[in-house]
């Protein structure tokens, strides 16, 4: 199974900023996708930690699929081996203001002034040695104060973002290397 990166434009063509991984493995797919789905936050460290910090309330050991499925984010599509997740809201601030939606088109079709869209895609793709398991997320501000906002968050992402490869992406690739 050759799995591509999914259609992310059609859920948020217009980014104010993006950021993408993408890890290699001699695992399958199957193992990859399988040991991605039951990596808890506890697993990716300071990421896991930064996470919960931002999104006040998870459980310590929430996994990242479960973490993607539940509110405050939506799952907008799905397949055997990839995910795609929003949230709508004012990520820059410290409270938790993300409103929860009910469909993926209130995701698509979202413009409240003043906040920003969010989209987590995480997939693998495999390849004649193995798979890769890859991962990007876009956001896009809405209306001037959106964009000032994402702005504002631009440089804590800019130094935490590589926390995606090095302890989330990387945490799912040593399970499926170890076989679970």
């Amino acid at each position: 199974m050759q799995r591509v990166k999914p259609d992310l434009d059609r859920w948020l063509p217009e980014t104010t900023l993006r950021v993408a991984h993408r890890r290699d493995t001699t695992a399958s797919g199957q193992a990859l996708w399988q040991a991605a789905s039951t990596v808890p936050l506890t697993d990716a460290g300071r990421l896991g930690r930064l996470i919960r910090w931002r999104i006040p309330g998870l459980e310590q050991d929430v996994t990242f699929d479960a973490l993607f499925r539940e509110p405050p984010f939506i799952v907008l599509d799905e397949g055997e081996q990839c995910l795609v997740s929003g949230l709508v809201g004012r990520i820059w601030t410290l409270r938790r203001d993300y409103p929860e939606l009910g469909t993926p088109d209130e995701f698509r079709d979202w413009a409240q002034r003043g906040t920003a869209r969010v989209v987590f895609a995480n997939w693998v793709e495999e390849h004649d040695q193995g798979a890769a398991l890859a991962s990007e997320a876009r956001v896009e501000g809405v209306g001037r104060q959106g964009r000032m906002g994402v702005a504002a968050v631009r440089p804590l992402v800019r130094a935490f973002q590589n926390l995606v490869g090095s302890e989330g992406i990387a945490a799912a690739v040593r399970r499926a290397e170890r076989g679970g």
